[in-house]
């Protein structure tokens, strides 16, 4: 027993010059999201380096600025020594 679309059914279905529309704006859309994706992408892998980069030169500034500490710290001392010793010569010179 063999079955016929009704009318109401076929008209639902697009005629196929409009399915290859279709299909084609989907492929070309399809298209266009695949190459931003890969632009995306690429500029992920860009931030990601430069991050790298960036985190690599503040550990160098950090290290840089302890040691800057460190140096100004012992040239601190040893003029809190030198005034010291100046005012006990001073004190004692009475």
């Amino acid at each position: 027993m063999a079955v016929s679309a009704s009318g109401s059914d076929a008209q639902l279905l697009p005629p196929p010059e409009t399915e290859n529309q279709l299909s084609s704006i989907v492929y070309d859309l399809s298209n266009e999201v695949q190459g931003a994706m890969e632009n995306m992408l690429k500029m992920i892998n860009e931030i990601n380096q430069n991050s790298a980069a960036i985190t690599q030169e503040m550990g160098k500034s950090k290290e840089s600025a302890l040691e800057r500490k460190r140096v100004l710290e012992e040239e601190k001392e040893h003029f809190q020594k030198a005034a010291y010793t100046v005012l006990d010569m001073l004190t004692n010179r009475d």
